[in-house]
């Protein structure tokens, strides 16, 4: 496909529209505006910086040198094209469910994608239901107003933070699926070309927690996001055994999609994976690491027990049962301004007063551990700005 060709998945696509033309639209909610060819009403006004950490999950984060507050694509556009223009560094932060912010003084502008809307597109029915989406919606009210209105693909997917826009990039996954299962087009501005350009699904190299746009993160600026889903009342075949525990079905049975919502949810709150401003091991960035892939013969001599699954490039293991073996327990951390989570060892969480080095020296501590103890180098699946690992 070429980057302008749309994702059919072997049904119609929406006809294709101009940039700047005006389509038809079935509104969800209330709308930030079609994406015009070429911004004409300027950037975001820019004012000084605020500490990231009022808009990162994790509540810690520097401050950058300025912060511009965009409501539409056309503002987004504008003000990243305004900061390349400057040579300012650009940090673009929407739910910051996935960014860890070095403490201090930043020299980034930081904009902050507020646009929000939901629209179906008008697609013949054979198709299903197109669904587009800007990129500072919730991702948690997109699954809740899909699945309310029939319309499937997302409802696994349920109680992950951050915003539509992010989804892509990192092919945000849970229970059994991904974005992939139901993505149908990105659109974005190309920074290095200068251009608005729509990416198919087939030409973002989607992986595991991967794709085209975090490989080249400074690149491309995602604007909105259109699924393809199917409209019904019963969900995709359950591939996952713990959601298919708490549903009561076997895997590879189908279940409502509201019900399997509801169960996900569930699953998640008991693992300190929904925000709640009360509970700080919901302070986190999710799952810190990712699940390593490893190399046959390494994942042979894991020590027995270890999970192992058939992947894409070699075998897969889980990143929480290796920070467990290595001897971080639940918790481990506490007293401290940051630990892990006391339900999850995936999530390095902040306890109230942690900053941005705390936070990085336990994610070192337990890297390090599992490396040495057991031969596994675990990778961040955050954004790390400014700071590393090391």
């Amino acid at each position: 496909m070429t980057p302008e060709s749309p994702a059919t998945h072997g049904v119609p696509a929406p006809a294709p529209v101009a940039d700047g033309a005006v389509t038809p639209l079935v509104r969800l909610a209330p709308s930030s505006g079609p994406v015009p060819g070429v911004p004409d009403r300027g950037p975001a006004r820019t004012t000084p910086g605020r500490p990231l950490a009022g808009r990162t999950t994790l509540r810690v984060g520097g401050r950058p040198a300025a912060e511009a507050v965009a409501t539409t694509a056309e503002e987004l556009v504008g003000a990243v094209r305004e900061a390349d223009a400057a040579g300012e560094p650009v940090l673009l932060v929407a739910g910051g469910s996935n960014l860890l912010v070095a403490d201090g003084d930043l020299p980034h502008t930081a904009v902050v994608v507020a646009s929000r809307g939901v629209r179906r597109e008008p697609v013949d029915a054979c198709g299903g239901v197109w669904v587009t989406a800007q990129a500072g919606h919730p991702w948690e009210e997109l699954v809740a107003e899909t699945t309310a209105n029939g319309w499937l693909g997302l409802e696994a997917l349920s109680g992950i933070p951050g915003s539509v826009g992010a989804t892509p990039v990192q092919n945000v996954g849970a229970y059994g699926t991904d974005v992939a299962a139901t993505l149908a087009t990105v659109r974005t501005w190309d920074r290095r070309d200068g251009r608005l350009r729509t990416l198919a699904v087939g030409d973002l190299g989607l992986g595991y927690r991967t794709s085209r746009l975090k490989a080249d993160p400074d690149r491309y600026v995602v604007l909105e996001v259109t699924f393809q889903l199917r409209e019904g009342e019963v969900g995709a075949p359950v591939g996952y055994a713990e959601l298919a525990a708490r549903l009561g079905v076997a895997v590879g049975e189908r279940a409502p999609a509201v019900e399997v919502r509801e169960a996900v949810l569930a699953l998640r709150r008991g693992k300190g994976m929904v925000l709640d401003d009360a509970d700080p091991d919901t302070w986190s960035a999710g799952s810190f690491f990712t699940n390593p892939v490893l190399e046959p013969a390494a994942a042979a001599a894991l020590p027995e027990g270890a999970p192992r699954y058939p992947a894409a490039g070699g075998v897969k293991t889980s990143a929480a049962w290796l920070i467990g073996a290595a001897g971080f327990e639940r918790g481990h951390g506490l007293p401290g301004p940051a630990s892990l989570s006391t339900r999850h060892t995936l999530a390095v969480t902040n306890r109230g007063t942690a900053t941005a080095a705390d936070v990085l020296a336990l994610a070192r501590e337990v890297r390090d551990g599992v490396r040495d103890r057991l031969g596994v180098e675990l990778e961040p699946e955050p954004r790390l700005v400014g700071c590393s690992l090391g």
